[in-house]
């Protein structure tokens, strides 16, 4: 078996190599690896020895050589990864989706906010399917819902008062005085 050796024209090399840089200040390592491995073959070393030199299988090596000899650099380039399914079909993110606009009192829970852990758990009840909270915020970040922090009020305080003392109580018990400019 002969061994692949391609020739580059000079300006197609320095273009490989611009990219090549390009790719690792974005921080696409393995496009810039992939660039890499081509304009070594260019110097005249085999898939095998480039393998050695980037530490990577020599399968690998030998298939972004051919593949940039087909179909060019386009063909190093990072594809869309697809990822695993998701488990929740489309009718059921849309009921999903009715259930939480509904509101979590609707559902039976005391809070009338709800939390990842309770749409989770809404989930797990209605369609037996298990998720953790964190993978149900990013669900709920992509379906376009926000997160919401419930706010902190008493009911029966004055604001008056409260208002007084935030001005003059609260800075006369720090630590620290306020920073004042000399005049």
């Amino acid at each position: 078996m002969q061994a692949r050796l391609l020739h580059l024209h000079f300006r197609t090399y320095d273009k490989l190599r611009r990219l090549k840089r390009e790719a690792e200040a974005d921080g696409a390592y393995r496009v810039a690896k992939r660039l890499h491995a081509v304009t070594l073959n260019h110097d005249g070393l085999s898939s095998g020895e480039i393998a050695d030199f980037l530490d990577a299988p020599r399968s690998k090596v030998s298939q972004w050589l051919g593949d940039y000899e087909h179909f060019g650099f386009e063909a190093l380039l990072e594809g869309q990864r697809s990822g695993r399914p998701s488990q929740l079909r489309e009718p059921q993110q849309v009921r999903l989706e009715d259930i939480i606009d509904s509101g979590p009192t609707s559902w039976g829970f005391l809070s009338s906010v709800w939390s990842a852990p309770m749409v989770a758990r809404v989930i797990s009840e209605e369609f037996g399917i298990d998720y953790t909270a964190r993978h149900v915020r990013r669900l709920l970040h992509e379906w376009g819902f926000s997160v919401q922090r419930p706010r902190r009020k008493l009911k029966r305080a004055d604001p008056i008062e409260q208002n007084r003392w935030r001005r003059y109580t609260y800075p006369r018990l720090k630590k620290k005085p306020p920073n004042k400019k000399a005049s």
